[in-house]
């Protein structure tokens, strides 16, 4: 077994890179259904859902760039094309979303997605004894788990 400079195991952490990528290539279209649909967004609520939307693309912004930064901690390099970002997505991409409800259910199944590719990692990180990626995905976890529930909440629905 061979250790990097942070103390894990090179071929291990490798494939946590990977997976790492195909979480960078989701939340990058995460982030743009997010641009969407906070320029698209119309009717009766659209003060609330402009502000509450521009929130999220903003954190989503943050984490993709905390991502990108963790697999270069890593020793690999972070998928940075639209090309790797569609071929890797597994996120539904909204096109065109205008309606409240409509944008707030692309939240939650985007989020969704995420959800379970954010709880691979964990379990693999765990595995490979990396504190760094597993903390950053629970984390993520914490966070997209009560966005859910206020969105879930919005629309008048439980988890």
């Amino acid at each position: 077994m061979t250790l990097n400079s942070i103390g894990l195991d090179t071929g291990k952490t490798q494939k946590l890179a990977a997976d790492l990528n195909i979480l960078l290539a989701n939340f990058q279209l995460y982030y743009q259904n997010l641009r969407g649909i906070h320029w698209n967004i119309k009717g009766k609520t659209f003060f609330d859902l402009h502000t509450k939307f521009e929130e999220l693309y903003t954190d989503a912004n943050v984490k993709v760039d905390e991502i990108a930064e963790r697999i270069l901690t890593l020793g690999a390099t972070p998928l940075h094309t639209f090309d790797d970002y569609t071929k890797a997505g597994k996120v539904p991409v909204g096109k065109n979303i205008s309606k409240d409800e409509n944008a707030v259910h692309l939240i939650i199944d985007s989020l969704a997605e995420l959800l379970m590719i954010e709880r691979q990692i964990l379990k693999s990180s765990d595995e490979v004894n990396d504190e760094g990626t597993n903390s950053m995905m629970s984390d993520f976890i914490t966070e997209q788990e009560k966005t859910v529930w206020m969105m879930k909440a919005w629309l008048g629905e439980t988890v």
